[in-house]
């Protein structure tokens, strides 16, 4: 599949470039982009929820009624999960969320999103640039002069660049990443990738394994 290169500011350069079948045109796996996702998420968490058992809840342990008598249930501590401010059963403890998921299934999972975007149209590539400074004005510029103004997106750069991230920070709707952070949760978030020329090689040798 050949795509256009255009310039950040929207112009035509008069050159295509080819998207590998081997990463952007493969048979998608939708299980292998929900296992991927999934992990992704799991690994967000904290996972430091913490609810106390009575047996670490601070309370006399004196008896609170005589066993007989009261005309009521018997019971033998404040602390019991019955009553309350008493200690809570089967409560959430601290843990660790993540799991180990196959490399090659994460790498089927990335092009199987790669390749949903290359059939939707929903790729542009862009010459490399640079900002001066960093400018919030210039990025929201390049997003509408590639009719972007309005869509959720992800620009994919061969490399950090300061100016470029500080310029895109806190435009929203709006994220900005290196090939080599390029994961199935991102792409599949945005409505529309845009590659700079030199992400997509990188990510083509990264995925090409």
């Amino acid at each position: 599949m050949d795509i256009s290169v255009v310039k950040y500011s929207g112009e035509d350069t008069g050159r295509k470039i080819s998207l590998s079948n081997e990463v952007f045109g493969v048979e998608p796996n939708d299980h292998a982009i929900y296992l991927d996702v999934k992990q992704y998420l799991a690994n967000q968490r904290q996972g430091t929820h913490k609810s106390k058992e009575r047996g670490e809840i601070s309370g006399s342990t004196k008896k609170i009624k005589r066993q007989k008598g009261t005309g009521t249930a018997r019971a033998g501590s404040i602390k019991s999960p019955v009553f309350r401010g008493g200690g809570r059963v089967f409560g959430p403890q601290p843990r660790n969320y993540s799991f180990k998921l196959n490399k090659k299934l994460k790498e089927l999972a990335r092009k199987s999103v790669l390749t949903y975007k290359a059939k939707d149209n929903s790729i542009a590539v862009v010459e490399d640039f640079n900002f001066e400074a960093p400018k919030t004005k210039e990025y929201l510029k390049m997003l509408e002069a590639l009719s972007l103004g309005n869509k959720k997106t992800l620009l994919v750069l061969s490399e950090g660049n300061k100016n470029i991230v500080l310029s895109g920070r806190n435009v929203q709707n709006t994220k900005v990443i290196t090939a080599d952070s390029l994961n199935t949760y991102d792409v599949l978030h945005a409505d529309n990738l845009i590659l700079s020329e030199s992400s997509l090689e990188k990510i083509d040798n990264l995925l090409k394994k």
